[in-house]
């Protein structure tokens, strides 16, 4: 980042006076289309799609030198079934049924990739059809069970997305990340949602076409049905029953994208999607958090908590630390409660102070690049103290025993804050 967009953007969220970032506004009339990597900066994107929060397309332009490309994919475009069983053929990957609704998802079984293949063959010579269902391989976490040479010779990650917080946390502990591949038949398909702590989100097709169906954040809302449930297929023709969905009449249509073979679709934060394959497709998945969306983040954790808490009020008088249950609760649920955000954002802080502390001749990275250069890590402990001010005055937080934090949480909020104050003056 350099300096221009690092003032750009702080300004950009004082603008947003506390408002959600992205909520609300505006919808594009279509979704934007980046054709040359030459022509398109990391600056570029982070002003004309980052802070704005809004959806694009990368051409087949910026993945053409990926390994994947090459090598998963036969002469005429197919999956290289053959490659992948040599490759991959013996690792266990989690398997969707598209058939099947559990909630607003579908249920998953694991299988060896050979398995998978097997069954994906059998489901193309049936014609798309299988006495097993419609099955999508989903959440491969490839990356996290392949050495870095191996990753490497998978994929690049693009540059637009390299401020990506969630996959440095969970590098950090060394359990986790949010990366995937995803893997299916024609007719396979993802259904509606926004995804997971309202991170953005960016898709690259190896293989086949994806049909996407876009929501802005609060368009969703026209969507639920008289119980205030959000839809499970929004192409469905229950949809236009006005008993069943009384707001409908005054919702927008989606954005629609067909994304073909190669290209790259990013999906900013809090849009509600829905996403089918219309060919054998192959694609890899992120999903990444940074100081644009991180108070989204933090939003959507306080209403989970709102969430659970309504849910189980009824023993809040008799039940011993109800407060540590909605916690545990909430964890279950969503993945993460408000102990483990604040880890997630100390070793996040930690590491900027870290370069913050070298000052803009040793910092590491390149101003001019989204590394985390001198710039860059001014604005990422600016997003930082503002979400973290927000956490340590939170009640449900002040509730948390935070005893044993080091620092304490007031500690590493002082500490941003002094950054911002002496990086402000450089």
């Amino acid at each position: 980042m350099d300096r221009e967009t690092r003032a750009f953007a702080e300004q950009h969220f004082r603008d947003l006076g506390g408002r959600l970032h992205g909520a609300g506004g505006q919808a594009p009339s279509a979704v934007a289309f980046i054709k040359e990597p030459a022509a398109f900066s990391y600056a570029d994107f982070f002003r004309g799609f980052l802070l704005p929060n809004l959806p694009c397309v990368f051409s087949s332009a910026f993945t053409e030198d990926w390994g994947s490309r090459r090598r998963w994919v036969t002469p005429e475009g197919k999956p290289d079934f053959e490659y992948l069983l040599q490759k991959y053929g013996d690792v266990i990957v989690p398997v969707a049924n598209c058939g099947v609704q559990e909630y607003n998802s579908n249920p998953k079984e694991h299988m060896p990739l050979r398995e998978y293949i097997s069954y994906w063959r059998e489901y193309i010579q049936g014609g798309c059809s299988s006495p097993r269902g419609c099955l999508y391989l989903k959440d491969w976490h490839l990356c996290r069970d392949s050495s870095a040479e191996d990753v490497g010779a998978v994929f690049t990650l693009p540059v637009y997305f390299s401020s990506d917080w969630l996959n440095e946390f969970w590098d950090a502990l060394d359990v986790d990340d949010y990366r995937f591949v995803y893997a299916g038949p024609a007719g396979s398909w993802s259904p509606f949602h926004a995804d997971i702590f309202r991170s953005f989100s960016w898709s690259a097709n190896i293989c086949g076409r994806k049909k996407w169906l876009l929501f802005p954040p609060g368009q969703e809302e026209a969507l639920r049905d008289c119980r205030g449930g959000l839809p499970y297929d929004v192409t469905s023709p229950a949809l236009l029953d006005a008993r069943l969905h009384p707001a409908l009449q005054h919702g927008s249509p989606p954005l629609q994208v067909t994304q073909e073979a190669g290209e790259v679709v990013f999906v900013p934060s809090g849009w509600h999607h829905q996403v089918h394959n219309l060919d054998d497709t192959i694609s890899i998945n992120h999903n990444w958090v940074n100081g644009c969306n991180l108070a989204n983040m933090w939003h959507f954790l306080q209403q989970e908590l709102r969430a659970v808490q309504q849910e189980v009020q009824e023993w809040r008088d008799s039940m011993p630390d109800w407060h540590h249950h909605c916690q545990v609760i909430m964890r279950a649920c969503s993945g993460i409660n408000f102990e483990e955000f604040y880890h997630f954002l100390k070793v996040i802080a930690e590491r900027r102070l870290l370069v913050l502390g070298q000052g803009s001749e040793g910092a590491q990275g390149d101003d001019t690049g989204p590394g985390l250069g001198f710039q860059q890590a001014a604005f990422d402990a600016g997003r930082l103290a503002e979400v973290l001010a927000s956490v340590v005055a939170h009640p449900d937080f002040q509730r948390v025993d935070t005893s044993t934090f080091l620092p304490r949480p007031e500690e590493l909020l002082r500490q941003l804050q002094d950054a911002v104050v002496a990086a402000a003056s450089r």
